[in-house]
């Protein structure tokens, strides 16, 4: 893998800028609460219509077998307790990725941090970063049911929530019921360095944690591979090949301060209403590169922060990354569902990571394939709706 071309760390943008200040006011809030309520509205007159025409894709997916995405705080105890359950239990399965290959797979969870170091320069700033993360979020939430007997259904972390707080949040605080705690508090942080290429650094304000994560579910949980490009509060990156077996802690460094500059609720709203074309949206959400914004995915990879959350490459070792992703899609899904005559279908970019190298475009023919994480190979076609192709879902 090329790696070190990307200098030092970080696939999320660039330039020195003051990070705008959030805007959590109720109103942004229950902006973003119509705007779901529109989405799921015009989801159900979409399956409505194709019932009454009979269409025949309108059997695999209807309203009334809709699996339904909540938010981890909507989630009753025992429901969030199902899932981290199920997540140990993927953990303590055996690989099916050959050590030959990866010689650092532990686990069946590792399958999917493994499949994510290899790909991750074919699906950020590219044509395939919103499908492919959805059909990886779906394809883990298969292995947990189907390899862990999980009943439920993948939940996301609405990230405009908690942005002025997100330690004290139902998903950091570090109760049994949560998805573990922050990291044990390191003193004397500096700035989280953030650079791309040639762009001027963005200087990220540090977590209140930084160390082993020490409560919670994953308290004990113990990261296999990584680190290829982690950033460190010093201004240093630690590289590799991720590949290898380097086991240690899970840590954390979760920050208030990027939460609620980066992936505040006017920010989701704004990303939503403001971007008119996919190759706007796509981009805006991954932070502009000289734009000094890390936009709504690299604030929620940064919120987190920590080992191997502020890995791009590695950044599926952390477990909350799924509940991530999961608000990610949600975005997209309302963005697409406001005018989903135009932007079902709508893709735009290349194959590599910003063009680089020169790749073709992408198209609704190309295939992704998720190797030994498992879903098989499939279209870009296929992932574009979550009506259609191996998707049946809705979020609440």
């Amino acid at each position: 893998m090329h790696i070190r071309r990307f200098t030092c760390t970080l696939l999320f943008s660039a330039a020195v800028a003051a990070p705008i200040a959030s805007d959590e006011t109720s109103d942004s809030l229950s902006q973003l609460d119509d705007l779901l309520s529109q989405a799921r509205s015009t989801q159900e007159d979409i399956l409505d219509d194709r019932a009454a025409s009979n269409e025949k894709r309108s059997q695999t997916c209807t309203i009334q077998n809709l699996t339904i995405r909540r938010a981890w705080g909507a989630l009753s105890q025992d429901e969030r307790k199902a899932y981290t359950s199920a997540v140990l239990c993927l953990q303590s399965l055996p690989a099916k990725t050959p050590t030959n290959l990866v010689p650092g797979v532990r686990s069946r969870y590792d399958d999917f941090v493994a499949t994510h170091i290899n790909q991750t320069l074919n699906i950020h700033y590219s044509g395939t970063f919103l499908a492919w993360h959805r059909w990886f979020t779906w394809t883990y939430e298969q292995a947990l049911k189907n390899e862990c007997g999980y009943t439920g259904s993948q939940p996301y972390w609405n990230w405009g929530l908690y942005a002025k707080d997100p330690a004290s949040s139902p998903i950091f605080d570090g109760g049994e019921y949560s998805m573990s705690g922050n990291g044990e508090y390191i003193a004397g942080k500096g700035p989280l360095t953030l650079t791309l290429g040639d762009y001027p650094p963005v200087y990220l304000p540090p977590g209140t944690g930084g160390g082993c994560v020490t409560s919670g579910p994953f308290k004990d949980m113990q990261v296999n591979l990584g680190p290829v490009s982690l950033p460190l509060n010093d201004g240093t990156v630690i590289t590799g090949s991720g590949l290898e077996y380097n086991p240690r802690c899970l840590k954390r460094d979760i920050s208030a301060g990027v939460n609620s500059a980066y992936a505040n609720a006017t920010s989701i709203v704004e990303l939503i209403l403001k971007q008119n074309n996919i190759a706007d949206f796509q981009l805006t959400m991954q932070g502009v590169p000289g734009s000094g914004s890390i936009g709504v995915h690299g604030g929620g990879h940064y919120t987190i922060g920590g080992d191997p959350g502020s890995d791009v490459f590695t950044s599926p070792g952390d477990p909350v990354f799924y509940l991530h992703h999961g608000m990610i899609d949600l975005v997209w899904w309302t963005w697409q569902i406001l005018d989903y005559k135009n932007r079902r279908n709508a893709i735009a970019g290349t194959g590599t990571f910003l063009n680089s190298p020169p790749s073709p475009s992408t198209t609704l023919d190309d295939i992704i394939d998720l190797g030994y994480a498992g879903g098989g190979p499939i279209t870009m076609r296929e992932l574009m709706s979550v009506n259609d192709g191996p998707f049946c879902y809705t979020y609440i």
